[in-house]
């Protein structure tokens, strides 16, 4: 039996209207002018033969049909999006994943073997970037990324915390007799001294740090550059300490205090809420989360 259907790109104007509960929002997110959203809403409204939304001075609202129609139709995306992501990839074929370059280097490239291992038939394709993709339009499946973990759309798994502390190599910490207290510090080449974080780490640690607004704004760009300049003995790195656990541990850096600074970041695991069942990323996903736990 067939079952009578509305227009799909009016339908899918709608769900994108509904989401935002904006035309103008709704038009940018599907490269539409507004003034084809509101034709296909009207042409939508024609066909349910009842008004979906109040047009209100810069912005608009769902009526009671609108709001009873307006779940449905996000499910119907989500399953339909769902069911075409595993039809098109299923469990083998290639996995793109996208993550910052420090996280990429200093933790997931020493553990993908054993995903591998697992998996052997699902390729995997890592690439680094400190921007944040657009999952609805880049042809990645997951993403390791540094924030909060408040993505609209998206599953997010905490995986380590995003902490921060200086680190030094042992020599440079004897070019000054030792670091025995957070001032010593300043006494010797600060990499990257305009970042954030220490700022925060010496207001933690009560020690002012105007000097460091003086000092010249070179700037890496990753942390792993920053470890590889002060493994060198190029000056002090504010990195995080779980992405240095072997160069702590076999004496390349060392952490000479205990305070860590905290901005409640943390590196997540996130992909599209529609594709969680996706086998591919579902593999990925559980992989990654044993691996964090162990």
């Amino acid at each position: 039996m067939a079952f009578p259907l509305p227009p799909l790109a009016a339908i899918r104007v709608f769900e994108a209207a509904a989401r935002h509960l904006s035309f103008t929002k709704a038009a940018a997110e599907l490269g539409m002018t507004q003034a084809a959203v509101s034709y296909q809403i009207k042409l939508l409204e024609e066909r349910v033969g009842a008004p979906l939304f109040l047009r209100q001075p810069r912005q608009v609202a769902l009526t009671e049909a609108g709001r009873r129609l307006a779940p449905a139709v996000t499910e119907a995306f989500a399953i339909l999006g769902e069911a075409y992501a595993a039809a098109r990839t299923g469990a083998d074929g290639l996995l793109c994943v996208t993550t910052v370059l420090t996280f990429a280097s200093n933790w997931l490239a020493h553990r993908l073997g054993s995903f591998q291992i697992k998996h052997p038939a699902l390729a995997v394709r890592l690439e680094t970037s400190s921007r944040l993709i657009d999952f609805a339009r880049e042809d990645v499946d997951i993403a390791i990324r540094s924030g909060g973990g408040n993505w609209p759309g998206l599953e997010a798994h905490r995986l380590l915390e995003a902490d921060f502390t200086p680190m030094l190599s042992p020599k440079l910490a004897a070019s000054i007799g030792g670091v025995r207290e957070p001032a010593d510090l300043l006494r010797l080449p600060i990499l990257d001294p305009g970042d954030i974080w220490w700022k925060e780490w010496f207001g933690a640690a009560g020690v002012p740090s105007d000097d460091l607004a003086r000092r010249p704004g070179s700037s890496m760009g990753a942390q792993a550059y920053e470890a590889n300049a002060a493994i060198a003995g190029h000056g002090v790195a504010i990195l995080t300490r779980a992405l240095f656990k072997n160069e702590l541990a076999d004496g390349r850096l060392v952490q000479p205090f205990d305070l860590v600074g905290d901005d409640g970041h943390a590196y997540w695991l996130v992909y599209p809420e529609a594709r969680r069942n996706v086998p591919k990323i579902r593999a990925f996903r559980d992989w990654l989360l044993a691996e964090i736990a162990c």
